[in-house]
């Protein structure tokens, strides 16, 4: 079964409606993720989350979401990011075309994105579009612009897209998707009444470096790293912890500043 995922993954760019946790578990984690917004706020498209709350820690090292990862980039794992992407119910947020890869300074594409949904994903609430095999052609040019209702840090987007191609990925709670870092993708408004929660989850394998600048960090989650070109994160061990969040607010501005570079 997951061998033919990989098959399937390496063909399109991504793989998708994967069950890894159960609609009452994914509900689950909804709650301990509204529970959390209600004492600090939104958690809307902060990095490394995972460092402060435990719920993103279980699901992105999951056994069944690594066994998908493990078939497609191989035994050793580095968790390198997880953040929610929430569009409001009723809200113009959306995601332009781009590929993920674009501006994250990564020497190599051995890398996996996990999109796991926590409430329904369809059409009607902005589920992710794919173009199908759009990995297979590299990086592509993206162009920088200036939309307050784009999800992405930098409107990023990808000029000219076959639209007519794309694939709409829906998922209900506790499926995901599995995609490329050059993989063509996109999403649109939320129509629906209730909110449209993603957990993305992004893993590498560990020969994989930051070319930008020696301060990145990830966690091993499989296997071994011989490489070392990362810094270590360290995973929640419990929710909203004040150190965990001053480090956490750190790891954020890198981020930031490594998309900008």
């Amino acid at each position: 079964m997951v061998s033919k995922l990989a098959d399937q993954y390496q063909k399109n760019g991504f793989v998708s409606g994967i069950q890894i946790i159960s609609m009452r578990e994914a509900w689950a984690h909804r709650n301990r993720l509204e529970h959390a917004e209600n004492q600090v706020g939104a958690l809307h498209y902060k990095s490394k989350v995972h460092t402060i709350l435990t719920s993103p820690l279980e699901i992105a090292t999951n056994r069944k979401a690594l066994d998908v990862v493990e078939a497609i980039i191989g035994p050793n794992i580095l968790l390198f990011n997880v953040t929610y992407i929430i569009k409001e119910a009723r809200t113009e947020s959306h995601v332009s075309w781009h590929q993920d890869l674009t501006f994250w300074g990564l020497s190599h594409d051995d890398q996996v994105s996990m999109w796991i949904a926590l409430s329904d994903a369809n059409a009607d609430s902005g589920c992710m579009r794919m173009i199908p095999g759009s990995h297979l052609a590299g990086k592509l040019d993206h162009y920088i612009t200036e939309d307050d209702k784009n999800v992405l840090l930098q409107s990023q987007t990808v000029s000219g897209v076959n639209e007519s191609s794309s694939v709409y990925c829906p998922l209900k709670p506790g499926q995901a998707s599995f995609h490329h870092g050059w993989t063509l993708h996109a999403s649109m408004a939320n129509k629906s009444d209730d909110r449209r929660i993603g957990l993305i989850v992004q893993y590498l394998a560990p020969h994989v470096r930051q070319t930008k600048h020696d301060f990145d960090t990830a966690m091993l989650v499989r296997g071994v790293d011989q490489h070392g070109h990362f810094g270590l994160d360290v995973g929640a061990k419990s929710d909203l912890d004040p150190v965990a969040l001053l480090k956490q607010k750190e790891l954020e501005e890198l981020y930031v500043k490594t998309a900008g570079l």
